[in-house]
């Protein structure tokens, strides 16, 4: 299939809630890497063999060999094209730097000696104990806390937030977060990823418990509509167990089964009878998920290249006292259009079955990540959706910050900048739409903006004007907010 075919094809199958797992190979993270790559294979015969004689690994302190080696795309004793071999350590390179455990990683031929090719694998990992202060926006964003809510410091959450990644070398995470402020919460999970020898499956476990003195209780004209008063009018408990299955290096699957119990004040059941089913004031049920994920991209945080994407459904309840079935899909795809210039293409969409559902079932579009930009200060109710987003975007800028020399401990940490111009459109169903100002109708919006990504860890700032069709526009900031 040509280049141009392809790229035909994944449109097509992007523009629908179904996937495309486009297959591409992607070029290295670090340039010079791949200039040494190149450099190094030229003056070999590409359609010879050769033999991996070995693979030797450098840097990984705390991360166990074998969590690396299940990265690489070539093994120990293969014999391989020359012609390929400069693909499969570009790939490796991008597979190792995914798993989130470092903040460099080089994959290059330390030596070639009539046909036995030595392999190198140097790392830095990144820092993985993160004790810190928790400060958190009980808001959906930054801007709606800052000029709707006025910066109010009685709509945030605070508290202790330790998070250790790597626990035990194997790519594991724990996480406890102990918090007070706008609502009283306790959260512990804890992620293993590769629990079994086989390292293609593990498990997670999550428990949470919250209280709430203030609830979106309902929305007028696509605003949330709040109720606040001293007592507490929510309180949950959720309890989560997923089995967690990795066949191969660019899918994973998760298993999960959730136990949830939530209360209500008796004045959130006068404000709106349809919050919870049957006007009740106590729901609990169980909740049965499956999730397919695939990834073949360059850099996931931020993809210059490549496809990402998921699939989910998810039943809520066994019986009328909680009846949802919800399939909904992410994709993004990115086109590489010059060297530092990227198309950025990104669809969701969520159906929601039967389509009678109460509010507590019904936040669709501008309650997470997968809202339009310049409607910030709106949400979307209903059980269908679909949206999608246009960005191109540019990079015009990049420095590395390092530590003092003579420092005890090197930390470099590389910043990268990117202009940006797109269009988000959308469209949402809703049964009974009421007032709102965005349902049962085709939205669209504008932007232009500038990204700052903090690379080894994955942070993306976000600095956005967006224009929306009410007539709106203004200034917005993110924090890594891609569907």
């Amino acid at each position: 299939m040509t280049y141009w075919k392809r790229q035909i094809l994944i449109w097509i199958c992007f523009s629908v809630p179904t996937f495309a797992f486009a297959q591409a190979e992607f070029p290295a993270h670090n340039d010079s890497i791949a200039n040494y790559q190149k450099a190094t294979i030229s003056n070999t015969v590409d359609t010879s063999l050769v033999l991996i004689a070995d693979i030797t690994i450098h840097g990984n302190k705390k991360t166990l060999p074998f969590i690396i080696e299940r990265e690489i795309a070539f093994r120990q004793g293969a014999y391989i094209q020359i012609s390929e071999l400069e693909k499969k350590m570009v790939l490796s390179q991008q597979q190792i730097m995914n798993t989130s455990l470092f903040t460099t990683v080089s994959v290059y031929i330390h030596s070639n000696q009539a046909g036995l090719v030595f392999i190198n694998i140097d790392v830095k990992e990144r820092w993985y104990l993160f004790p810190l202060p928790y400060f958190k926006l009980v808001d959906r964003n930054f801007n709606q806390w800052w000029v709707e809510q006025k910066a109010s410091l009685n709509r945030v959450n605070y508290g202790i937030k330790f998070q250790q990644n790597n626990v035990s070398g194997r790519n594991d995470k724990l996480g406890i977060n102990l918090i007070a402020g706008y609502s009283r919460q306790v959260q512990l999970k804890y992620e293993q990823p590769y629990a079994f020898n086989s390292l293609k499956s593990g498990y997670s476990i999550f428990f949470s418990y919250a209280n709430q003195r203030e609830l979106n209780y309902g929305t007028d004209q696509s605003k949330q509509a709040f109720f606040k008063q001293d007592k507490f009018v929510l309180q949950s408990i959720r309890g989560e167990i997923a089995y967690l299955y990795r066949p191969a290096i660019k899918t994973r699957h998760t298993f999960k089964f959730a136990y949830v119990k939530s209360e209500v004040s008796d004045t959130i059941v006068a404000l709106n009878p349809n919050y919870y089913p049957g006007s009740k004031t106590k729901v609990s049920y169980p909740e049965l998920s499956y999730t397919m994920q695939y990834a073949n991209t360059d850099y996931n945080a931020y993809p210059s290249k490549g496809f990402l994407g998921d699939v989910s459904i998810i039943r809520r309840g066994l019986n009328k006292e909680m009846d949802l079935t919800q399939l909904q899909y992410h994709a993004n795809y990115a086109i590489p259009v010059t060297t530092k210039t990227n198309l950025y293409l990104q669809s969701a969409g969520i159906l929601k079955l039967p389509f009678n559902q109460p509010f507590y079932n019904q936040q669709l579009f501008g309650y997470g990540d997968a809202f339009l930009r310049g409607l910030e200060y709106y949400v979307v109710d209903g059980v269908a959706g679909v949206m999608g987003r246009a960005t191109l975007r540019r990079e015009i800028f990049s420095m590395v910050l390092k530590t003092p020399p003579g420092s005890k401990k090197e930390v470099t940490i590389p910043f990268r900048f990117f202009l940006k111009a797109g269009t988000d459109v959308g469209y949402s169903y809703s049964k009974i739409p009421g007032n709102s100002l965005l349902s049962n109708k085709l939205l669209h919006t504008q932007t232009i903006g500038l990204d700052m990504l903090v690379a080894p860890y994955d942070i993306v700032f976000k600095f956005e004007y967006s224009f929306n069709q009410l007539g709106g526009n203004g200034l917005f900031f993110h924090v890594r907010t891609d569907f």
